[in-house]
């Protein structure tokens, strides 16, 4: 069960007309590759979930982001404001493919590419499961000066919605 993710009635956490969705957004530069698979996944999880505050996600072609803190990065980051009625956001670094792919490498091509485009998918999880948390409970979220207690959830559901997809998912 995807709790965090599923809800029967979305309008008790949202009773005003707003834009629904996801909306991806690709910096020049990102493997096509990637591109490729990060829309797949999301046209899977729009048939599967319902996004009732759209959220754009923008790819960079880095392999981090800069996070608020100096010298700190990550490889996801939601933009979650105060005001539930403005949009958050989501941004993924995808720039660490080739990285990626190579450090996956052991003889099996396809295996080292399905495991380097996880990487890419379970962020997107990952910041969409803090997009329901944010939706779902809004005030908690913003009263929170420190939102780690958040990440042992999202990593949870992130590889949890990555396995559902992997077993629904065609493979060349």
């Amino acid at each position: 069960m995807r709790r965090l993710w599923e809800c029967k009635d979305w309008g008790k956490y949202i009773d005003w007309e707003c834009r629904s969705g996801i909306r991806l957004r690709f910096e020049k530069g990102v493997d096509p590759e990637v591109k490729r698979a990060c829309t797949e996944f999301v046209w899977w999880l729009r048939e599967e979930y319902e996004f009732p505050i759209r959220v754009p996600i923008y790819f960079k072609a880095s392999r981090q982001l800069k996070v608020k803190e100096p010298e700190e990065t990550a490889s996801g980051i939601f933009g979650g404001p105060f005001d539930l009625h403005e949009e958050p956001y989501i941004r993924i670094a995808a720039g660490d493919y080739e990285e990626l792919l190579e450090e996956n490498f052991e003889g099996d091509y396809q295996r080292a590419k399905d495991n380097a485009l996880a990487a890419t998918l379970h962020s997107i999880a990952h910041e969409l499961s803090h997009y329901f948390r944010w939706i779902k409970d809004h005030e908690a979220w913003c009263e929170l000066e420190d939102r780690s207690k958040y990440e042992r959830q999202a990593v949870y559901y992130a590889s949890e919605i990555v396995r559902d997809y992997a077993d629904v998912v065609d493979h060349p």
